[in-house]
């Protein structure tokens, strides 16, 4: 009876006493956040109580078997499954741990200044730090799990180090890729050369970038939809990033026109819409004549907002304003197809000013060419707003 009794008090006294441990340092952590609220950190460290209560059993576990009187060698199942779940437990800790104490130092820096562009950086830059100490915690915790589970690799490892040469370069040109993306990943957290919140203009997408990894960007689109590329991507080819030197933006809005359009009166109609948006920060805009064709002229305005997400929403009312606005008062100056008769020559313009006088041989001509002794058509003007 003996034999059985103290084994098991043993081990459940030690699990007992271990997750006892854990409790009191979870409710140290919570006193801690309640005495001193503006410190996050204790609240953070509240994440480690699952991997810290496993570690600690484990750990418990291993250091009763002796004094519970059960002989357990070192090579036993049960032996290995401890020591597997105590190293996996432990590199989970430290993860835990890197996260929370990474947040709080995002945290703590973003309350510090009104930076926003550096605060960006800064998160990418923790980010890409925390995936690769991840990457590296979850390497060494399988490495050595896989060994304590199968110690035959331990002899089979000491002859792969002899030939670690050879291995390098068959691991370097098979992970060529991988290797690339890995510090084309370093090389934009501390190039500063994208960072995440930053709207960007990739493959004719326009989005903000979400997530940055050791292989990939993640782009959100701004109908929702993921774009997810390589990283080696944003070091070898152009995209734009309209985050870069600051969040202001200019706009611009290409309007087709006839060539009888009021370019002053549009220019001015342009800059008391403009007043009364609040998407315009005030900074600039202009209304100008960039082009023109046999049918048409390109008019292009621009206008100046605070970001990226206000220049699309000034660029659309601005558009749909200027064309309501023409289409009410100017309709003559929206493009068309011309299907008026030719203007005859004449020596001076009409009265009226809707075409040039042809005089009286002019009317007889087009008499003659009618037959019915009708008034020839007049060409019609720009001024002529019955278009």
């Amino acid at each position: 009876m003996n034999d059985v009794l103290r084994p098991v008090l043993v081990l459940g006294g030690a699990v007992v006493i271990a997750v006892a441990l854990g409790w009191l340092i979870d409710r140290g952590l919570r006193t801690a956040t309640r005495r001193k609220p503006e410190n996050r950190l204790p609240q953070l460290l509240r994440r480690c109580q699952p991997p810290l209560q496993v570690l600690l059993v484990s750990v418990a576990l291993q250091l009763a078997h002796e004094p519970s009187g059960l002989d357990i060698p070192q090579n036993t199942v049960i032996a290995t499954i401890l020591a597997v779940i105590t190293t996996a437990s432990c590199a989970w800790l430290a993860i835990v741990a890197a996260g929370a104490v990474a947040e709080n130092i995002l945290a703590s820096y973003a309350g510090r200044t009104d930076d926003i562009a550096r605060v960006r950086q800064f998160r990418t830059q923790l980010t890409i730090v925390r995936r690769v100490v991840t990457t590296i915690l979850a390497v060494v915790a399988s490495a050595i799990a896989i060994v304590v589970l199968f110690p035959a690799l331990r002899t089979l490892g000491a002859s792969m180090l002899a030939s670690a040469g050879v291995l390098g370069i068959i691991a370097g040109v098979a992970a060529q890729s991988m290797l690339g993306n890995l510090f084309a990943g370093l090389q934009i957290a501390f190039g500063d050369s994208v960072k995440i919140g930053d709207t960007v203009v990739v493959e004719g997408e326009w989005g903000t970038v979400e997530e940055i990894s050791l292989a990939f960007i993640t782009i959100r689109i701004w109908d929702d939809r993921r774009l997810t590329m390589p990283v080696s991507h944003f070091n070898g080819q152009p995209y734009e990033n309209w985050s870069r030197g600051g969040h202001e933006i200019t706009g611009t809005v290409f309007l087709y026109l006839d060539h009888s359009a009021p370019v002053a009166e549009l220019r001015e109609h342009l800059r008391s819409f403009l007043l009364g948006r609040k998407e315009w920060d005030g900074r600039s805009w202009s209304l100008v004549v960039t082009d023109t064709t046999a049918s048409t002229i390109e008019v292009r305005a621009a206008m100046s907002a605070a970001n990226s997400s206000d220049v699309w929403d000034l660029r659309c009312v601005v558009r749909e304003e200027l064309i309501s606005w023409l289409h009410r008062e100017h309709p003559y100056a929206l493009p068309r197809i011309n299907t008026a008769p030719a203007v005859l020559p004449g020596p001076r313009a009409a009265p009226d000013g809707s075409g040039p006088d042809t005089g009286k041989a002019g009317e007889a001509s087009a008499r003659a060419d009618t037959g019915n002794g009708a008034a020839p058509p007049r060409a019609r003007r720009g001024g002529d707003r019955r278009g």
